[in-house]
């Protein structure tokens, strides 16, 4: 979950507002990830690589999955954040999907949230992760598509939503400008055929309004704060005034579509023991 720009990162792992986002997304996605990941058929002993992993919450339930027998790598360019999740298990290591050589050995799971969106050479990024599944192992990417849903608060009922929503605007620019790919989600499934991936299936996660949104909304706004202001695209007192509008807890505040997208490479099935499930997954 880390993005990465040309001349820095525009969420940097090292604002303090960080943690905050962290949490927050944890809170907001990690159920339907883990929806995701267990109808795979995870189980004892699997083998997982946890592309921009960023923070804690994702790696600890992989490494609760797979046990003691298991095994769960955990990459990022950023690692300071994955060192409150521990277990024999957990291996984390500092390494750029988009530049760097695949780990050694083969994986029944590789996962990656709000990773490829961000990352430039995404062609490469996706047959690096495609190379590291063993036969039978799954792929799952899960993206947002901001271009889907590009609003803070689609039900515009006043200043207040207004106001949110010029400043996710300037938001999706400031994303835009670093080479963020902002319909990149919807395009996952065609992807993940187009690289040799078999039993391809996706859906969309889309929560509306819940205090984990708002706590995202007020942690990505006050670590974006110096952007919007330099380039213009929102002032200080537009920016005060939106986070005191958050403070009360009354504005919906929403997010773009998490689209997940799954497939499995094409190979003899790992047998229940070495970490899945055999049958195919169909969406909900």
């Amino acid at each position: 979950m880390t993005e990465r720009a040309p001349d820095g990162y525009l969420l940097d792992n090292r604002q303090p507002e960080a943690g905050d986002r962290f949490e927050a997304l944890a809170d907001l996605f990690d159920g339907s990830t883990f929806r995701h990941v267990d109808r795979l058929g995870i189980a004892a002993g699997g083998r997982c690589w946890e592309v921009g992993a960023g923070g804690p919450s994702v790696i600890r339930g992989l490494a609760e999955r797979v046990g003691p027998d298991g095994y769960v790598l955990a990459t990022d360019i950023d690692t300071s954040w994955m060192t409150a999740a521990t277990a024999p298990q957990l291996e984390v290591l500092h390494h750029d999907i988009a530049a760097d050589a695949p780990p050694p050995g083969a994986f029944d799971l590789v996962h990656a949230r709000l990773v490829l969106v961000h990352v430039r050479d995404r062609e490469r990024a996706l047959r690096v992760m495609v190379d590291a599944l063993r036969p039978g192992g799954w792929l799952l990417l899960e993206d947002a598509d901001p271009a889907l849903q590009p609003l803070a608060c689609p039900d515009e009922s006043g200043p207040r939503q207004q106001l949110a929503n010029e400043i996710r605007r300037g938001f999706r620019r400031l994303l835009s400008e670093r080479g963020a790919d902002l319909s990149y989600g919807r395009r996952l499934p065609r992807l993940l055929r187009s690289a040799g991936l078999t039993d391809v299936r996706a859906d969309a996660y889309f929560p509306l309004t819940s205090p984990a949104g708002t706590a995202l909304e007020r942690a990505t706004v006050l670590q974006i704060r110096e952007q919007l202001t330099a380039k213009g695209y929102a002032t200080d007192t537009e920016i005060d005034t939106h986070l005191a509008n958050i403070a009360t807890g009354e504005l919906d505040v929403t997010t773009a579509p998490m689209i997940s997208a799954w497939g499995r490479k094409p190979g003899a099935r790992p047998s229940q023991p070495d970490g899945f499930a055999s049958g195919s997954v169909a969406a909900e």
